[in-house]
């Protein structure tokens, strides 16, 4: 029973952002696992759940053993930081850092978002992004967006 409620819980967490006891205990619940929250708690223990940084700025239970999911979490935490401004113009981004900024985020972003952009360049506190598409660039300033904005 344990090994399959502990399969479970990872499952949840890679499926949701749970950011509580409580909301991991109502998903087990709802999955037809009769658990007390000192269960919860013994299982995110024995698991190594670690809360990271999510892409909402939010905070989330992770194995934190994905290399991926720490970079983005390093990124998260920077961009926060650092950044002042986004800004779209058609498949344009302009990201106005901090003074002297600009090239660790811009570094941090590359490795978080692989592939994600035709290209970056950063200078001492501007980030220039150059997207596919407008559509690409209008969400991504979005996203970025509540980054800073959290």
């Amino acid at each position: 029973m344990k090994t399959r409620r502990h399969a479970k819980i990872l499952e949840l967490i890679k499926e949701h952002d749970i950011d509580t006891q409580d909301e991991l205990l109502n998903y087990l619940r709802e999955s037809g696992f009769d658990v007390t929250q000192a269960t919860v708690s013994r299982d995110i223990k024995e698991l190594r759940l670690v809360k990271t940084l999510s892409r909402t700025g939010n905070y989330k239970y992770s194995t934190g053993g994905d290399i991926g999911s720490d970079m983005s979490s390093k990124f998260y935490s920077l961009f926060s930081d650092s950044v002042l401004s986004v800004e779209a113009a058609q498949n344009l981004i302009v990201i106005k850092c901090m003074n002297g900024m600009a090239q660790a985020v811009c570094a941090a972003m590359d490795a978080a978002y692989p592939q994600h952009f035709v290209g970056t360049l950063a200078g001492d506190d501007t980030i220039f992004i150059v997207c596919r598409e407008e559509a690409s660039a209008l969400e991504t300033q979005e996203e970025f967006r509540k980054l800073i904005n959290r």
